[in-house]
């Protein structure tokens, strides 16, 4: 090897060491934001019974339409009971449709339980992916959590676009009642070369009340670092998360979607 190609080389693996060494320095904390403050909004949830063009994704008899996210060959595990289901935190993991989507419609209802503990993210914490594009927590998020009377950073809290963008008011309901969501997702596309050609877009309604207008997302959810488009995908299915943290498990319920 000559003198040249050893200078580039060690270049290489000098820059490639230093972006491995920033990426660990890296914190959660560095993309948590505390302000604005959504302003709290009393509403109620908005209880809808299936256009007759819907896809029922849950009907409350049982998760039919659902697998287990790490393991696609396995049936939903998450509890059905009285009409709702209620996220397995015993090794479950995250459930998501059999399906895959594009762009739709989607209604869904949600519950934190009354006997809630723990604060902050510890507090009911779940999330809707509303594409799924990998094993584990790999997608787009619009984050569920109790956000009554529960501060925590405000691109985190209930109907945010997790660690991007801050939902416009806070209207969640007081544990032991049910909110929704209702979503229009518009999926992301890409030119043949893999690149971003038109970005996703998102507009939701928390509890009847408009959060979410017409987002433009940055990429899929990212935990530490700043959120980018890595890689091309088409229809993805929706995803449940099991967050795993000890507070009471949520329920679910009344779950449909439209595709557009």
């Amino acid at each position: 090897m000559n003198l040249k190609n050893t200078i580039l080389t060690s270049t290489l693996v000098m820059g490639t060491f230093s972006m491995a060494n920033a990426q660990e320095k890296t914190k959660p904390e560095q993309t948590e934001v505390y302000t604005p403050v959504p302003k709290v909004v009393s509403a109620k949830a908005v209880l809808t019974t299936p256009p007759s063009d819907a896809n029922v994704l849950f009907d409350g008899k049982d998760l039919s339409k659902w697998v287990m996210t790490n393991d696609r060959d396995k049936p939903a595990s998450w509890k059905v009971a009285n009409g709702v289901f209620t996220v397995n935190k015993q090794g479950g993991g995250n459930i998501e449709t059999k399906q895959s989507f594009l762009n739709y419609q989607l209604h869904i209802e949600w519950q934190v339980p009354a006997n809630i503990s723990g604060k902050g993210q510890g507090r009911g914490n779940s999330g809707l992916f509303l594409a799924s594009i990998g094993k584990g927590d790999d997608g787009y998020e619009l984050q569920i959590l109790d956000s009554y009377q529960n501060d925590t950073y405000t691109n985190g809290q209930a109907a945010s676009i997790y660690k991007q963008f801050v939902p416009l008011a806070n209207p969640t309901n007081k544990p032991g009642e049910w909110n929704s969501y209702d979503i229009v997702w518009t999926a992301p596309t890409f030119n043949e070369d893999k690149s971003v050609k038109t970005p996703a877009r998102v507009t939701v309604l928390f509890n009847g009340i408009l959060v979410q207008d017409n987002t433009i997302l940055k990429g899929p959810t990212q935990y530490i670092g700043d959120p980018a488009y890595r890689k091309a995908h088409g229809a993805s299915p929706i995803k449940l998360q099991s967050h795993g943290d000890p507070s009471e498990p949520l329920s679910f319920r009344n779950i449909w979607i439209r595709e557009l």
